[in-house]
């Protein structure tokens, strides 16, 4: 099975670190989202589907997930299943919109030392702040996939824990709600990133994925 893993934000593909031994004998395809030219979820998704060949499954952590709803909107028969680890599906509101352009502001004006203590994780040290930016208004701008969950035909599963800041464990079970093949899994004593801070429950839950589809 070919496996392509979307990275969290402020964190890169070296957060897939601790999956390495859970997708041994899949094709695994980790792109570097702040690599990809532009500023605009859609537009990843495109590029992204321009390198992937084939059908595929598609994992992805937060920001991550949002190429992959994105890709399930464009090429919805390339995407056997998705996993998603504290993804929302909901564009943002203008709360949130407005926190993510004061971000914005502190990169530009402060750079991400005066950043980084609101961060969702301290970014790697080669992050860039073009790069912080860019995604920022990436995810500020992104559309709301609310009708691509909902209208998904492959498995759909929720990965979120239980202590979660960004989503609470009752937006999730309504996205899995409307799913038609949708699932949801809470792990207890973890927060937005799952994967790491709980990898072997993590694993158990992707290595059962997988062989669903």
């Amino acid at each position: 099975m070919k496996v392509v893993l979307f990275h969290a934000f402020p964190l890169g593909p070296e957060m897939w670190a601790p999956q390495r031994d859970a997708l041994a004998g899949h094709d695994v395809v980790v792109p570097n989202l702040y690599e990809l030219e532009g500023n605009s979820i859609d537009d990843w998704a495109e590029q992204i589907l321009a390198d992937v060949d084939g059908e595929f499954a598609a994992v992805g952590a937060s920001m991550g997930g949002y190429v992959a709803l994105a890709l399930a909107r464009l090429a919805p028969e390339s995407v056997r299943g998705l996993f998603l680890a504290g993804s929302r599906v909901g564009a943002d509101d203008a709360e949130r919109r407005a926190a993510r352009d004061m971000a914005i502001d502190t990169l530009r004006e402060a750079g991400i030392e005066a950043w980084a203590p609101n961060a969702p994780a301290p970014p790697p040290p080669e992050r860039t702040v073009e790069e912080l930016i860019r995604a920022t208004e990436a995810m500020r701008d992104r559309p709301d996939s609310t009708s691509v969950a909902a209208g998904f035909e492959g498995p759909l599963w929720i990965v979120v824990g239980d202590s979660d800041p960004f989503l609470p464990v009752d937006e999730a079970v309504q996205i899995v709600a409307s799913a038609p093949n949708g699932r949801l899994e809470v792990i207890e004593d973890a927060g937005h990133f799952t994967n790491v801070e709980r990898r072997n429950r993590f694993n158990e839950l992707l290595t059962e994925f997988l062989q669903t589809i």
